[in-house]
């Protein structure tokens, strides 16, 4: 991938950006399995890799520079403020789109806001894409003063840019650096980006979480809709489930499911997608904690659990609920292979069947993993 701001040192967040794509791919399949040769598991299916470029589909950016020239970016490993509008990770029009908001902020001249000296109003832009090239644009600010200034400027804004399909204002007045704080102002549109995977359709709300890389986040999916398609399953659960991806990919008209997610934005786009399918009178997703859930039904074990944690992973005492509960299969995606290794010591009634990665973050040591396990 050619990278004007990696060339010129400005950005090192590609930190494996010089080696070749293929090289990449190799190391990352040799540290998959050097975690996981202490549980001897079979052969690694062939990786399914990303394109080198244009694959992102969520830009993050905090909101740096002046009043009259704002900089949608990073400040980067030399403590310059560096607008990343033209990442090459994002497509095109993602691309002119963060240009054009970038040089819209700065008509509205809103200040930057400042962690340390604790001034100013604006903090984050976010802009999420889907497949069809619509876009959710979401503003975070220190106080809800700037907000009817923003509001007022949206009509040229959208008749100018008719791919942004809502707009929202988040509210987070505390003086950290946390994106988001709980208050929530819809502007414009009714904040529901719809993505469709697989022929799937999965929503998106502002504060729930979506894959970032759509086109491996598709092969993700399939995998595991075509390894469960293979066992005898009436009942099983997806833990930590998001807006429903696992979940209702691995579902047929034989199978309940249970989803359990304790971002009550996710579970409503889960909601509406099993609606969407018809199969709601099959399905039961539910605002909860994970190890809670697990915790209060050890007696209605199902025969398969999904299980997608943060980075974090499972954790000793879900990991002894599972075991506890005893299901027959469980399918494990981790974005964290050494979390992963240490849940899968604290399985130990479980042996791998298939295992396969999932190159979702090119340049980066991030990956995804999927795994099938069976009781022994």
């Amino acid at each position: 991938m050619h990278c004007p701001f990696y060339e010129a040192n400005q950005c090192r967040s590609c930190n494996f950006l010089e080696q070749p794509y293929s090289v990449q791919l190799q190391n990352k399949e040799a540290a998959l399995q050097a975690l996981l040769a202490p549980f001897s598991p079979p052969p690694l299916l062939n990786s399914i890799s990303s394109e080198a470029q244009y694959f992102r589909n969520k830009a993050k950016m905090v909101v740096l520079g002046s009043t009259e020239k704002p900089l949608l970016g990073i400040t980067n490993h030399r403590g310059q403020a560096l607008s990343l509008c033209e990442c090459p990770l994002y497509p095109d029009d993602m691309q002119q789109l963060l240009t054009v908001l970038e040089q819209w902020l700065g008509q509205l001249a809103i200040a930057p806001y400042h962690i340390k000296q604790r001034s100013g109003e604006l903090k984050y832009l976010l802009l999420n894409r889907n497949e069809q090239g619509q876009f959710m644009l979401r503003l975070v600010l220190r106080s809800t003063n700037a907000m009817a200034k923003i509001r007022d400027s949206l009509p040229p804004l959208l008749a100018a840019q008719p791919s942004i399909t809502s707009v929202s204002v988040n509210i987070q007045p505390v003086a950290m650096a946390i994106i988001e704080g709980p208050e929530e102002h819809v502007l414009c549109g009714d904040n529901w980006l719809r993505h469709t995977l697989n022929g799937i359709p999965l929503y998106q709300r502002p504060k729930g979480f979506f894959q970032t890389n759509p086109t491996v986040a598709a092969q993700l999916y399939a995998a595991a809709q075509q390894w469960t398609a293979e066992l005898d399953i009436r009942h099983y659960w997806d833990l930590f489930c998001g807006s429903g991806g696992f979940g209702l990919h691995c579902l047929n008209t034989e199978r309940q499911l249970v989803g359990i997610e304790i971002e009550a934005e996710a579970i409503a786009c889960a909601k509406r997608s099993a609606d969407e399918m018809g199969l709601a009178a099959q399905v039961s997703f539910q605002a909860l904690d994970s190890s809670a859930f697990a915790s209060a039904a050890t007696d209605s074990a199902p025969q398969l659990i999904i299980i997608n944690p943060p980075r974090r992973g499972l954790g000793a005492a879900l990991c002894a609920q599972i075991e506890q509960l005893a299901p027959q299969h469980l399918l494990y995606s981790s974005c964290n292979a050494q979390s992963l290794a240490s849940d899968l010591g604290a399985l130990g009634n479980y042996h791998i069947q298939r295992l396969q990665l999932f190159d979702m973050f090119p340049h980066t040591a991030h990956y995804e993993v999927l795994v099938l396990l069976s009781r022994k």
